[in-house]
């Protein structure tokens, strides 16, 4: 038994300046190289949690490809459904600004198309036995129908994330069979198509209950950076939880990390408010270091009796 995760490796690259950052001019500072992809995150922080993910993903057949299914192996993610082909990681390039916050970013995505392949031969191994499924919702639509196919035939829950929220928004009809999905504020308004940015929390918790009844999607859960997150589900579940204050290095991952959470909640039974803590906390966790992951907790910190397997 074990999550399901479905979605891309990138390599990020991200730079930090020592000063205040000058976006029209040089910026002298440190520039980072480290293992991400919302995917790739979202497994080894669940991973992180003491769980045993299975990751549904690709890599590059290089040195750099062996260097992440390493890496993951040693967080025990479950990388048996890891293809190796070239040109099979993406390329995020970023930069910071002297807060921590993201000043601006260029990503390549990987072509993820084999693992169609993969889903058709080994689907049933890997969903039979699943608890809950986390997938990327911008992925090619093929790859989301057959997942899907096996969450209706499994009755598994489904979750998602977004890495490139203008894709997904083209998607809408997946989400209808999704149990939760996962945005940021910037994200919900290009979905929704409207500004949110300025709505106080229990507006904007309101607001998202209408859209989600309106649109048939039975939950979300919307980021708002330092501001805390609102949630809501059909069935008429909404609120809002606050941020917790740390100082901020890095947000990169937190995103990935607050899903990871959720999701986790969501799948060992805890309802989407208690969900939304445990992802606030995966996510706090997260921006106050340089990696895109979140460090080791155990289920039971988050009131979770899940049997840690070795």
């Amino acid at each position: 038994m074990a999550i399901v995760v479905i979605g891309a490796v990138f390599v990020d690259i991200k730079g930090f300046p020592d000063d205040v950052y000058n976006p029209t001019g040089r910026n002298a500072g440190r520039v980072e190289t480290v293992h991400g992809g919302v995917g790739r995150n979202v497994a080894e922080d669940i991973a992180n949690v003491e769980l045993r993910p299975k990751f549904v993903s690709m890599v590059d057949d290089t040195a750099s490809g062996a260097e992440v299914l390493h890496k993951l192996q040693n967080h025990k993610v479950n990388t048996d459904y890891v293809l190796s082909r070239p040109d099979g990681m993406g390329i995020w390039l970023a930069v910071f600004d002297n807060t921590g916050d993201l000043a601006g970013s260029i990503s390549k995505r990987p072509n993820m198309d084999d693992l169609k392949g993969l889903l058709d031969e080994k689907g049933d191994d890997i969903f039979r036995d699943a608890d809950s499924i986390v997938i990327e919702v911008d992925m090619d639509k093929e790859i989301i129908k057959r997942v899907l196919r096996y969450a209706e035939k499994y009755h598994i829950p489904v979750y998602g994330v977004v890495s490139n929220m203008i894709i997904a928004s083209q998607r809408r009809d997946f989400l209808q069979s999704m149990d939760c999905f996962v945005c940021n504020v910037l994200e919900a308004g290009i979905l929704f198509v409207g500004d949110f940015t300025q709505m106080e929390p229990d507006a904007l918790a309101e607001e998202l209950h209408q859209r989600i009844v309106k649109a048939n999607i039975p939950s979300m859960v919307v980021t708002m950076g330092s501001r805390g997150a609102v949630y809501a589900s059909m069935n008429g579940e909404r609120g809002y939880y606050p941020p917790e204050h740390v100082i901020v290095r890095d947000t990169s991952g937190a995103g990935d990390a607050f899903c990871a959470g959720v999701a986790i909640g969501l799948t060992y039974g805890k309802a989407l408010n208690e969900a939304v803590k445990i992802g606030t906390h995966l996510a706090a966790s997260v921006i106050t270091v340089s990696e895109s992951t979140c460090p080791r907790f155990l289920p039971s910190e988050f009131g979770l009796d899940v049997k840690v397997e070795p």
